[in-house]
């Protein structure tokens, strides 16, 4: 399905950016792996599927992702395809107005910023040729978060409101833009408190959370190209914890 296209995937060396590489190199593409810190996982898992490389970027800082563009583009000779994964996850309560700025600030950085700038350096990069990108977002987008989580819900929400923005203005030069939706899903930001646990699976009526697997999966196909028309979809993968 991707033979012979690279694909840039962000958060890279863990959960769905992990199976999602995966996945893109078992269909056949050249994938250069993102990391912030995790460069032992990163270099473990491109030796594992053969990919072309790693890049380090803290996207919390700006211009990051700019620089994480242009070297993807000299590793790879170009770029075809870009899963906007990482993300960051923090709480920001109302009564503790220090985290609520930090929080704010670094979550717009990475959830919002750093994959609309990787989105812009893309469609400009690709012209008419075009190209597909599968951003990763959450259910939270919609349906809101807990009580602490505003900042998270809200930039996913901006993240889920741009791509559909960029999927209109670009389908006409063939740039296929989707976003998934998850709610939990089995990586290490899902809760592992007991209590927590059995909260958060009592809310999905399918019974459990959802497997990096299942979001690899679905990213694949999309970038893939094969159902072109959905470009501006947002794809709720929540065991039908929330529907639209």
């Amino acid at each position: 399905m991707l033979k012979d296209k690279t694909v840039l995937i962000t958060g890279a060396s863990r959960g769905v950016g992990k199976e999602t590489a995966r996945a893109c190199a078992a269909a056949g593409a050249r994938v250069i792996l993102h990391f912030n810190v995790n460069q032992d996982a990163a270099v473990e898992l491109a030796n594992e599927i053969g990919a072309l490389g790693c890049i380090a970027a803290d996207l919390s800082q700006k211009g990051a992702a700019d620089r994480l563009w242009l070297q993807a583009k000299n590793m790879g000779g170009n770029v075809d395809a870009l899963v906007n994964n990482a993300g960051v996850y923090r709480e920001t309560p109302l009564h503790n107005a220090q985290n609520w700025d930090a929080g704010w600030s670094e979550q717009f950085q990475v959830n919002v910023m750093a994959p609309c700038e990787l989105m812009r350096n893309a469609i400009n990069a690709w012209g008419s040729k075009g190209g597909a990108i599968v951003n990763i977002a959450s259910r939270a987008a919609y349906r809101g978060d807990g009580p602490d989580h505003a900042g998270y819900a809200a930039s996913k929400a901006a993240l889920t409101a741009a791509a559909k923005t960029l999927a209109r203005a670009h389908a006409h030069n063939n740039v296929l833009i989707y976003t998934l939706t998850p709610g939990w899903i089995e990586t290490d930001m899902a809760p592992s408190r007991v209590e927590a646990r059995a909260e958060a699976v009592a809310d999905i009526p399918l019974g459990r959370v959802a497997q990096p697997q299942e979001i690899a999966a679905m990213a694949t196909f999309l970038l893939s190209g094969q159902c072109g028309s959905a470009t501006g979809s947002v794809i709720d993968i929540n065991g039908a914890s929330f529907m639209r």
